[in-house]
């Protein structure tokens, strides 16, 4: 069990709390403090400085019960002193109890009656036995020690004589005072004293007392301002009635009054006055009727003039007219505009999806092809006997190809196309069950495209029906129309109705449809031609309506048709583009300075995808010479048609020359591809009649243009190493047995305008009947 700490007490010097004003007498340290009593009851009431007070701290004591008690000592002596006497009285716990309550009890009876004899002051003083200082601090100290000792406070508590002894130690002593954490915290109000009570009583009744006697003051206030109200009211009522009496009755003259005199002068200018007043209120009146007179008539000449011209309403009713109908068709497209885009990028994903599959098989195709011819020329080299092993992987691929390599063949007999060169196919067929998933995809788009405009009326969808609401705005009011700089507006209304048609079209199928037979392009032309010669303005505006809507919207999409979809090896797609390039670039690029900025951003986009084709697409492979003399074998095969698909992409390169610049067509087709892979090829062949046949090849795809102003009898440097090749070849072919070819070499060198090459050759090898070929060029 936790011992408590322990508890000093000592005396309280200060007034106390429950006392009534009167002052403690002072004690002398070490001595014990009597009470004064006053005397009998004979000698009247106690004086103010015979009281006395014992002070002393408050102390929590266990009782029986656990019960803590506050000790409060303020009490009034009654009796009458006696001489050398010190009260020590044995008192236990309950006993203080007693005393406290019993001595609460009568200070309050004292304090209620002030006026009471004393002879009942004297039966209080007999039945109240108050201890002295020095019993209390000897009960202090005992319980201190039970305290330290037992933890328990004793219930029997012994007289000791040596209590003043005590006192002084305790007094002495600084550390017998109680810390700061041992001192009691009062938790409580203090018990008032009974006259403490009265007092506040006798305060709270001055109060009310004073409350309701302001009341009454009020009352009497408000009950004299009302009889002043009302007497008031009865005054002025009969002062009013009196005045109305006194107006009734005739005024007297009163002839004690005295009036200036007045003679004809003082008459004759008052007279004045008043006229010239008269007479300036009448010039002002005639001023304001002026006025008004011009008003009426401003007024019926501004309604004759509104009466007259009587088309100003029906103008007015037009541009408002307009002006709604803009309205509506810019809200309609709005709205529409994010279902056109959506169906745009799901087409433009369709396609992308199946150029990416074509791109993909081809290079997977190629690389696996040759992976196997060069582990069957291993094979050879180290031996003859043996079968290759090759993975299910590679062996399945090998067999696609050559599946479709043999239909086409066969498609080419049944056409009569017999001069095919294998290598030159586009191999752009799908199975059966991928080609049924993108028509089906491809179908759905545009039955989602057929619904864009599906709820709205044509003269917001329907592209002519639009343009002639601004031929009507044209024909009726010029001036206002080209103010209104309605050409460069027209084309912005019409880019969204124009995306819709131009959904299904793609301009890399030799099938599809023209720009001059699409329905918008027919409507604009329309549109252009019926505007009215004569105009100045017309001829500057709206003859650029066309080439805007072509730079601001099909340029574009033709764009993203080369850089994502366009296959420069396919012959029919490359063929299509530039069917369509011609038509846009070269017959409606009236307005340079518009068009070139997108006009340059296709022709960049056209060259870097060639640019890509050579570096990515091209691989014509060398195998040694006893690999590739037997026509009939794989290495020789797959050699022949990968130098067939790199002049297949030469001839598509060269098709571009008119829209791209000769310098751009030289260093791709000649540079990048002629020199760097075809040469190498016809270098590593035997000269012999498939040598002369691929070099007419080749100078059959060279543009005439390039050989017309050749006065130098030279061709373009890049062919140097071509017409080197072809001396070569047509020295070695005098020699053999295919000795009539060299007359095609010949003609070759003067195609390409090599004049004093050829002429050189003739003359060394004694070749006169092919001077005739040099005179006829």
């Amino acid at each position: 069990m936790a011992h408590r700490p322990k508890r000093t007490f000592r005396q309280r010097a200060a007034n106390s709390s429950d006392s009534d004003g009167a002052e403690e007498s002072p004690a002398e340290p070490g001595v014990p403090r009597e009470v004064a009593a006053p005397g009998s009851a004979e000698e009247g009431p106690p004086s103010g400085g015979g009281r006395a007070r014992v002070a002393g701290r408050p102390h929590r004591v266990r009782g029986p019960r656990g019960r803590g008690r506050v000790w409060a000592s303020s009490r009034r002596a009654k009796a009458a002193p006696r001489a050398d006497e010190s009260r020590v009285l044995d008192v236990s716990t309950d006993e203080e109890d007693e005393i406290h309550h019993s001595s609460e009890s009568k200070d309050d009876q004292g304090l209620s009656s002030d006026s009471s004899s004393s002879l009942g002051e004297k039966e209080l003083s007999s039945t109240v036995k108050i201890p002295d200082a020095a019993f209390i601090q000897a009960a202090r100290r005992k319980r201190e020690l039970a305290r330290a000792q037992d933890d328990y406070i004793s219930l029997d508590v012994e007289h000791t004589s040596t209590v003043s002894g005590m006192k002084r130690e305790s007094e002495d002593d600084p550390e017998s005072e109680p810390d700061d954490h041992e001192k009691r915290i009062p938790f409580t109000l203090k018990p008032q004293t009974f006259r403490q009570r009265m007092a506040e009583e006798s305060i709270s009744r001055n109060e009310e007392t004073s409350e309701e006697s302001q009341e009454d003051e009020k009352q009497d206030i408000w009950e004299r301002q009302q009889m002043r109200k009302a007497v008031k009211i009865i005054e002025e009522r009969d002062i009013d009635l009196s005045r109305g009496s006194g107006s009734s009755k005739v005024k007297k003259f009163d002839t004690s009054i005295s009036f200036t005199p007045v003679n004809l002068e003082i008459i004759k200018k008052q007279l004045n006055t008043r006229l010239t007043l008269l007479q300036e209120t009448h010039r002002s009146h005639l001023r304001e009727y002026e006025k008004y007179v011009q008003d009426v008539k401003s007024s019926k000449s501004t309604i004759q003039n509104l009466e007259s011209s009587s088309n100003q309403a029906l103008n007015c009713k037009f541009y408002k007219s307009m002006k709604i109908y803009v309205e509506n068709l810019i809200d309609c497209l709005n709205e529409k505009i994010i279902n056109i885009q959506e169906i745009e990028s799901s087409m433009h994903a369709l396609l992308l999806k199946q150029a990416m599959t074509f791109m993909k098989r081809r290079q997977d195709e190629l690389k696996h092809e040759s992976t196997y011819l060069q582990q069957l020329s291993r094979k050879d080299e180290t031996s003859t006997s043996g079968n290759l092993a090759v993975d299910e992987k590679t062996q399945w691929i090998l067999e696609e190809i050559e599946s479709r390599r043999t239909k086409r063949r066969q498609a080419r007999m049944l056409s009569g196309n017999c001069n095919h060169q294998e290598g030159t196919s586009s191999d752009d067929e799908l199975p059966s069950a991928e080609m049924i998933d993108f028509q089906k995809s491809q179908g759905d788009i545009l039955q989602k495209q057929k619904k864009v405009f599906e709820d709205v009326h044509d003269d917001f969808c329907n592209i002519q029906n639009i343009l002639l609401k601004f031929q009507q705005w044209r024909e009726k009011f010029p001036d206002s129309y080209y103010e209104a700089f309605i050409s460069l507006c027209i084309p912005k209304l019409l880019n969204p109705l124009v995306r819709v048609q131009l959904i299904d079209w793609n301009p890399l199928k030799l099938d599809s449809t023209g720009l001059k037979e699409m329905p918008w392009f027919k409507s604009v032309e329309e549109f252009m031609d019926s505007s009215v010669e004569d105009s100045k303005k017309e001829s500057s505006s709206d003859k650029k309506i066309l080439s805007t809507i072509i730079n601001k919207t099909i340029i574009p999409r033709l764009t993203d048709f080369v850089e994502f979809l366009w296959d420069p090896l396919s012959a029919s797609q490359t063929t299509s583009l530039i069917t369509h390039c011609r038509v846009i670039l070269e017959e409606h690029s009236i307005c340079e300075n518009e068009v070139s900025k997108s006009k340059q951003d296709l022709l960049k986009s056209i060259v870097s995808r060639m640019k890509k084709a050579v570096e990515d697409d091209v691989f014509i492979p060398l195998y040694p010479k006893s690999a590739v003399e037997n026509k009939t074998s794989p290495h020789s095969k797959f050699q022949e048609r990968q130098f067939w698909s790199g002049l297949k992409l030469f001839h598509n390169i060269l098709l571009w020359n008119g829209l791209l610049t000769d310098d751009t067509l030289q260093e791709l087709g000649l540079g990048k591809l002629l020199n760097r892979y075809l040469i190498i090829a016809l270098l590593n062949a035997t000269p012999g009649p498939d040598v002369v046949k691929k070099c007419n090849q080749v100078a059959a795809c060279l543009p005439e243009k390039w050989f017309e102003n050749s006065a130098t009898r030279t061709s373009i440097p890049q062919l140097e190493n071509f017409i080197q090749f072809l001396l070569q070849s047509a020295q070695k072919l005098s020699r053999s047995e295919f000795r009539d070819k060299v007359e095609e070499i010949i003609l070759i060198l003067v195609k390409i305008k090599a004049l004093n090459q050829a002429e050189s050759f003739i003359g060394e090898h004694h070749l006169d009947h092919l001077k005739s070929l040099i005179k006829k060029d």
